[in-house]
């Protein structure tokens, strides 16, 4: 947990291990004294084999007995957008997990990748055939001829569907983390960052704090929920509830260096099969929130996938606002000293 000494720390700069932004080598090693800690670790999402099934959903919700969303508090009611297959819309205090559809309609051919052959480099898991959408690819056809589109003509144009499951990141630096006031949030050992709802008053700080307008608050109370990485099932040594229910591994989840070294292989497959708009978002460490503990893989911009294209926490100018706040104050009372001496003449 950011206490106020490893705050002002990081204003005066007499710490340059706990900074407010950029790369921190050692995430977990700012939150314990264990030198013993376990590694970081966290979720690589590849949307390239996302097939928008909701089973993460379904799981997160159920392991953590989250309510009904968007009911206007009517109990056991199911609140749906009725505006897309998306029924949920977006993350919120009751869910933690969301899968988005996004349905794109262009006159260019987007090709979108298979899951992969056995053995095939990036692929989360090999399977017998590669999934085909509108014939059988024969076993000699090109590598590109295999990569076959996933989507649909309609008249002149063709439609692809892209299909997400955001979550907390987990971040480096945490905004929210950074200006709670009654420590309800913290650091795991694992890296990830969690939220104890029976010390949360229910300010709502922590809100506006995130970059990617993750954590939410409650309504009959005003207590703020989020993805804990299923924190109660890591201490007992389980998997996320999310990613063991994924059916096409879609989620992963491990030490946060294997799987960023996993990313980088499956994104290097795709380039080289031609995949256009194929990207890593979250994966730089020396982006505005110090790299994520749950990045993705895209096949588009990321705004796209309602993504802000470049995140930055929210805590970052706090030193030098709190420097220019010293430097007013000490020109104020200089002024008003001033003032003083020349009356007293």
């Amino acid at each position: 947990m950011t206490s106020i000494s490893s705050l002002s720390s990081a204003f005066t700069g007499d710490d340059p291990g706990n900074r407010l932004f950029g790369p921190v080598p050692d995430v977990v090693g700012q939150s314990t004294s264990d030198a013993d800690h376990p590694a970081r670790v966290g979720f690589f999402t590849d949307t390239s084999v996302c097939i928008g099934c909701k089973a993460c959903e379904v799981a997160c919700k159920e392991w953590n007995t989250l309510p009904m969303d968007g009911a206007d508090g009517r109990v056991d009611v199911l609140g749906l957008t009725g505006e897309s297959y998306d029924n949920t819309g977006m993350l919120g205090a009751n869910s933690w997990r969301h899968v988005a559809f996004v349905e794109q309609s262009r006159a260019v051919d987007l090709p979108m990748p298979t899951v992969g052959r056995p053995g095939d480099v990036g692929s989360p898991r090999p399977l017998a055939e590669p999934p085909v959408v509108h014939a059988e690819v024969p076993a000699s056809a090109t590598t590109a001829e295999q990569t076959a589109p996933q989507q649909t003509q309609s008249g002149d144009r063709e439609i692809r569907w892209l299909m997400s499951s955001d979550v907390c990141k987990h971040c480096t630096h945490a905004g929210c983390l950074d200006v709670c006031p009654t420590g309800s949030l913290f650091r795991t050992e694992y890296g990830s960052v969690v939220v104890q709802e029976d010390i949360c008053n229910g300010c709502g700080y922590c809100v506006p704090a995130c970059p990617y307008g993750v954590i939410d608050q409650r309504e009959d109370d005003g207590r703020v929920f989020k993805c804990t990485l299923c924190y109660d099932r890591l201490t007992d040594g389980l998997m996320p509830a999310c990613a063991t229910a994924c059916p096409t591994e879609s989620i992963q989840f491990g030490d946060l260096d294997e799987l960023q070294a996993r990313a980088d292989a499956r994104l290097a497959a795709l380039q080289a099969d031609g995949v256009e708009g194929a990207r890593l978002y979250g994966r730089d460490e020396s982006d505005g929130v110090g790299g994520v503990g749950a990045f993705f893989l895209l096949l588009d911009e990321p705004e796209v996938y309602g993504l802000p294209p470049d995140p930055v926490v929210t805590t970052r100018d706090l030193p030098s606002m709190w420097r220019h706040a010293a430097a007013g104050a000490a020109m104020a009372f200089g002024l008003a000293l001033s003032a003083f001496a020349g009356h007293r003449r």
